[in-house]
């Protein structure tokens, strides 16, 4: 039985405990918070729970093996470095920390305390982007050309980052998991309406050798949009993740070119136009699925696929996507 205790109850600390409770491997062992009602509706919801507004109580505490930390980035290097040096295992809310450096410094220390460290990247737990996985290492899709992601929506304005690494750590992880080649440049461009210091809308490409990258980000966008397309030599794949029934969707379409024999023109482009298949797709949160696996890399002793290395490059997708946008679009080499 794994003992946990989770630092931070706001939107999604809660749906972090409630899934760490859920889990038959798991006994949720404190909640740690800073505002008092959050501590009374956890207390209120799970009565057999230790409240505290110290999470150095939390930390320390000998009856936890492993500690969520589900708070503002700014607060993720502080605790979970003390949280390793009093050797627990780590569960940390994306993105993992403010800067590279701090993020060099926590994988360090978690190889140096023989401790798992998982960044919640939870969107490759979900049954879609898996299955998508799937197709990717099967060649089903042939030699990938594109990949294109578009996430935006009306807000929700965020105090302490930009609307990058509010949103980014969801796509660029979905990318870094789907794509086993490493990215070779990236480029940016993004805009501060409100003079807030914080751009409210970028737009990010990441470079490969044969494949190239896009998304969009955006809080100013009337609707909400979560689309990934992405286009392969043999099939292409949409992913509407807004959708309930349908949201992936696989095309038997794509494009040839051969030489034109008559020399009439350079080349002849052929089109294919085949099926569409929609794949079926089980109905489980993406958060326990990733709960779950968490439990079992602890058990096992297995670096978590979303480790801290994972998350630590994901820090450096964003810190270059910052530093392009203040050059005004520079291609910056990874």
């Amino acid at each position: 039985m794994l003992r946990v205790g989770v630092i931070g109850y706001g939107y999604w600390g809660r749906n972090v405990v409630r899934n760490f409770n859920g889990n038959d491997n798991v006994q949720v062992v404190a909640v740690s918070d800073l505002n008092a009602d959050n501590l009374k509706r956890a207390q209120r919801l799970y009565p057999q729970v230790r409240v505290t507004a110290d999470f150095r109580e939390l930390i320390t505490a000998p009856d936890i093996d492993a500690v969520a930390v589900v708070t503002p980035v700014n607060t993720h290097y502080e605790l979970s470095k003390i949280a390793l040096n009093h050797g627990k295992h780590l569960f940390v809310e994306k993105p993992f920390t403010e800067t590279s450096h701090q993020g060099e410094e926590l994988v360090e220390l978690a190889e140096k305390k023989g401790r798992i460290v998982m960044v919640d990247h939870t969107f490759i737990f979900t049954e879609a982007v898996r299955k998508i996985k799937y197709f990717v290492d099967e060649g089903m899709l042939g030699k990938l050309l594109y990949y294109d992601a578009t996430r935006v929506n009306l807000g929700l304005f965020q105090q302490d980052v930009n609307v990058i690494w509010d949103l980014a750590p969801h796509d660029f992880s979905i990318m870094d998991y789907l794509i086993q080649q490493k990215p070779k440049a990236l480029a940016a461009h993004g805009m501060d309406h409100y003079g807030r210091g914080l751009c409210n809308t970028a737009y990010v490409t990441v470079y490969y050798d044969e494949l190239i990258a896009h998304f969009n980000f955006n809080w100013l966008s009337p609707v909400k949009i979560r689309s990934t397309y992405i286009g392969g030599q043999k099939k292409m794949i949409v992913w509407d993740d807004l959708q309930n029934d349908e949201k992936l969707k696989v095309y038997d379409k794509g494009v040839s070119v051969e030489e034109d024999e008559e020399k009439v023109f350079a080349y002849r482009i052929n089109y294919r136009l085949g099926d569409l298949w929609i794949p079926q797709l089980a109905a489980k949160e993406a958060l326990a699925t990733e709960i779950e696996y968490f439990v079992q890399c602890i058990a096992q002793g297995v670096k978590p696929i979303n480790d801290a290395a994972a998350g630590l490059k994901i820090i450096r997708l964003l810190e270059a996507t910052d530093y392009s946008i203040k050059n005004q679009g520079k291609i910056v080499n990874l």
